[in-house]
């Protein structure tokens, strides 16, 4: 395909995206009531209306919304190719997802069946008042979840990335000898330190950033009073380009939460008051194996986390109707994954009643729900909170649990992370092998997590600036292999995985940007 050609593609796929929307609508109409106007002349009325949608704010949004389609839509490939192509281009990346799939619902479908708990059900009507009631206090309720079960772990699926290859790779053609050290043992493009560099350029010693010139010893006028006033002028202008361009720097922290919505375009319009609205009448209405999925995983993880614990309510309503969001599968034309798909009680082998389930194709996994709990920290209103997070994973945290060649998923980070460690690191890495201690072993729950319950929110809220402001995820292999580097003196004295693991257990006194900043532009490779 030429690069005209492609161009061409893009345009016509935006556009027929936005026809659809809401904004379409509303500048349409905007655009007919203007002509009422009197600045409004018929000879020039191509230019005056679209002035016109310039000075009230209608051309900026527009663009913001053309901005958001760009990062989520993939390039456009080659007309012939097939949809499962455009999902995932590596047939045996593909098979192996699609029997990982197979497991994980094979796994939940075993639940219902021994627990005798259906994987839907209409709520009796003294039951949802109930859940009406409680709403916004769900944390307070105790159901009995013993019996249930997360439907897998990080550790299950680290399994399953490791055992990945390529069968028409031959791996003694391998790179050099290093290379067969590691876990992962698939030949995909990474980037190396120096391609690194180039990509984060903004982050180099030379350059403020915030999380290292912001702190008390360094005189505000310095850096920060400045930054921040650029801050406010790029949130002032909704100008998402220039708020993602901001971020590769950092987001003061009275600035992110309108930063990070600008960036992700979600503008919380009564529209998307309404919709959340809608979803959860959908919790109130029906039960969900899931959900106890969902009370289960926010009972283990955020409600002993000495950071998150007081968001239990917002992380149950997220979730919950995050669960019922339909509008989450149309990420599906992009990720490797496929929803799952059952058939309604009583129907089974029919195929006309084959459903999708959960009606948003994602099954929750030991961890999810710390996916949203930093989000917390930004939006205490439900419907901003829910949009967030969800333009959130459906742009980067689904490629962190599912299988795929793309640089910004796992089996990219976990091969990432091992080379960068290799190349920096040599005598560590060796001396954790050969002692059993695979660093991709300790490092795999940081990475499928972002991080999230590692770091202080402080600190992960600084990493999460930059996945934002680069949109990619490899930042945060960068920071895995940094912490390797951090600790490599206690490391190179341990004798086995939990000597090592004991090392590596408490990350929440570090300091994110100076590890990455030393890690990726001061030490010598």
């Amino acid at each position: 395909m030429t690069e005209g050609t492609e161009l061409s593609l893009t345009i016509a796929e935006i556009v027929q995206r936005l026809k659809g929307s809401h904004l379409h609508s509303q500048i349409e109409r905007q655009a007919k009531e203007c002509l009422h106007r009197p600045e409004i002349k018929l000879e020039s009325l191509k230019d005056d209306v679209r002035n016109f949608l310039k000075t009230t704010g209608w051309e900026r949004r527009l663009q913001n919304a053309v901005y958001r389609e760009l990062h989520v839509q993939q390039p456009p490939c080659h007309p012939a190719a097939p949809p499962d192509h455009l999902k995932e281009p590596l047939a045996y990346m593909r098979k192996a997802q699609a029997s990982w799939e197979k497991r994980v619902f094979k796994s939940l479908n075993s639940m219902s069946t021994e627990l005798g708990v259906p994987l839907a059900r209409m709520r009796p009507a003294v039951e949802q008042k109930e859940l009406t009631n409680k709403w916004n206090e769900m944390g307070t309720d105790e159901p009995d979840l013993s019996r249930f079960r997360p439907v897998y772990a990080p550790k299950d699926f680290l399994e399953v990335v490791v055992s990945l290859r390529n069968p028409n790779h031959d791996s003694s053609e391998g790179v050099n000898v290093r290379s067969h050290w590691g876990l992962i043992q698939v030949p995909l493009n990474v980037r190396n330190v120096p391609k690194l560099r180039l990509a984060f350029s903004e982050l180099n010693l030379n350059s403020g950033q915030l999380g290292i010139d912001d702190h008390a010893h360094i005189h505000p006028d310095m850096f920060e009073n400045e930054y921040v006033r650029i801050g406010k002028k790029v949130v002032e202008e909704q100008d998402s380009a220039a708020a993602q361009q901001y971020s590769r720097k950092g987001c003061p922290t009275g600035l992110r939460a309108d930063l990070w919505a600008l960036i992700l375009n979600c503008t919380n319009q009564p529209q998307d008051v309404m919709y959340y609205e809608q979803l959860k009448a959908g919790v109130i209405h029906h039960d969900l194996l899931v959900d106890n999925l969902i009370y289960k995983d926010v009972k283990l993880t955020a409600s002993n986390d000495d950071y998150y614990f007081v968001f239990e309510d917002f992380l149950y309503q997220v979730l919950l109707c995050f669960s019922r969001d339909t509008a989450v599968l149309d990420h599906f034309k992009y990720n490797s994954a496929t929803p799952p798909r059952s058939y309604l009680e009583g129907k089974m082998g029919v195929e006309e009643c084959v459903v999708i389930y959960p009606p948003n194709g994602v099954i929750p996994f030991h961890g999810f729900s710390m996916y949203v709990a930093p989000l917390c920290y930004l939006y205490n209103e439900p419907s901003k909170l829910y949009s967030l997070f969800r333009e959130m994973y459906t742009r980067y945290f689904f490629r962190l649990h599912s299988i795929s060649s793309s640089p910004s998923g796992i089996v990219s980070l976990c091969l990432q992370f091992e080379r960068l460690l290799q190349a920096h690191l040599p005598q560590l890495f060796y001396h954790l092998r050969q002692i059993e201690a695979q660093p991709l072993r300790i490092a795999f729950k940081w990475m499928v997590r972002a991080f999230s319950g590692y770091l202080s929110t402080d600190q992960l809220l600084l990493l999460w600036d930059r996945i934002l402001g680069y949109d990619s995820l490899e930042i945060v292999a960068v920071l895995a292999a940094a912490v390797f580097a951090f600790r490599a003196e206690n490391l190179m004295e341990v004798t086995s995985l939990a000597s090592a693991e004991a090392v590596l257990a408490d990350l929440s006194t570090l300091k994110v940007m100076p590890l990455i900043q030393i890690f990726l532009f001061a030490t010598a490779i």
